[in-house]
């Protein structure tokens, strides 16, 4: 299977000057815990977690009214290309553990996400799931 063939296409997306309490607010909405973070269009520079705002939020005092997301997304995100094989997102998100892989062009525009929840709904390969959530949950 290719990337493509397993991402969530158009996913929620913010720009670095929009504020935290849009992104937690976009979270919710939404039902998701990650938004993508974007310039000149859909330029990927970035993405924001929950977790990003807990720690860097919450536990630290800020006011997510005003602070901004550049200031809590983690940068450069890794990523995959659509056509790339599934197994390729599967082998970063248990290196870099993590949860959650964008899929963008040679440009770097974002063309979809996929979350550790899409490798075990779509991919059908309950192995490759159990390894997948053992190397993130390290």
């Amino acid at each position: 299977m290719k990337c493509k063939d397993v991402m969530t296409q158009n996913p929620v997306y913010l720009k670095t000057t929009d504020s935290v309490q849009r992104a937690a607010m976009q979270m919710k909405n939404e039902r998701i815990g990650t938004v993508l973070v974007c310039e000149d269009d859909n330029k990927l520079v970035g993405i924001v977690t929950d977790r990003d705002i807990v720690l860097k939020v919450v536990a630290d005092g800020n006011d997510p009214m005003i602070l901004k997301v550049e200031n809590v997304m983690s940068r450069d995100p890794v990523s995959c290309n659509p056509e790339d094989d599934v197994q390729k997102a599967i082998d970063l998100m248990e290196r870099k553990q993590v949860r959650r892989i964008p899929i963008v062009d040679a440009e770097r525009n974002f063309l979809g996400i996929i979350s550790q929840g899409d490798i075990a709904t779509r991919v059908h390969d309950s192995r490759a799931t159990a390894n997948l959530v053992e190397q993130i949950s390290q």
